[in-house]
């Protein structure tokens, strides 16, 4: 395994390095998302610029597993690259920007190589994916992911022969299903109280602070 995971960094390497801008954002332009001027930038494969920063915060509120949509062209953004003069930078802001924007690049470069490394980054997906399906400005639930990962939870449980889960006289398939919405919902409904308490704490912070003479 640590031979194919060298071999899935390598090979992400060299396509960001390959496809590594080589010019530098107009001058008379700006990030289209923050509307400042460009911080550690860098250009997507559609040719429009944005701030590293910027375009990897619009990837967090995007789909989990798939490459975002750049917001001027809809394009789906698979490759970032960099302003070439950013390698030389030794800021520690930047260098961070430009590990996650290779980070990134190596989850959507596609193939077994793209497969293998959402693999590795596993954690972070699921992890992204429960703060997503918490998120009560999303629409989106993860029906169809959590739901198939139920059902291969329940074939490995089958396989294995244990038997430590009552099931009711349902099938363990049905079992494992069920309990997946379950958790989808009672997610939801955790993310909904959440951002209730939220907005509670901030009308009381509101309300206490001291009106101006």
């Amino acid at each position: 395994m640590d031979i194919t995971t060298d071999e899935v960094n390598t090979t992400a390497a060299v396509i960001f390095d390959r496809n590594e801008a080589v010019e530098t954002p107009p001058e008379d332009d700006c990030c289209p998302i923050c509307f400042s001027s460009f911080t550690v930038p860098c250009r997507g494969n559609c040719g429009h610029w944005y701030c590293g920063s910027c375009i990897l915060q619009y990837w967090n509120y995007a789909a989990v597993s798939k490459p975002c949509k750049c917001p001027m062209c809809v394009r789906h953004i698979t490759m970032l690259s960099p302003e070439a003069s950013l390698q030389q930078r030794q800021e520690q802001e930047v260098k961070e920007v430009l590990a996650k924007i290779r980070r990134y690049n190596r989850l959507f470069v596609g193939g077994l190589t793209g497969f293998l490394q959402k693999l590795k980054e596993l954690p972070l997906l699921l992890k992204r994916m429960v703060w997503h399906m918490m998120d009560p400005d999303t629409n989106t639930l993860y029906f169809h992911e959590v739901r198939i990962f139920a059902m291969l939870m329940s074939t490995l449980y089958t396989a294995a022969e244990f038997s430590f889960i009552p099931t009711g006289g349902f099938r363990i398939v049905t079992v494992f299903d069920y309990t997946a919405i379950a958790m989808i919902l009672i997610l939801r409904v955790v993310g909904i109280y959440r951002r209730r308490r939220l907005a509670q704490r901030v009308r009381h912070t509101a309300a206490a602070e001291p009106e101006p003479e």
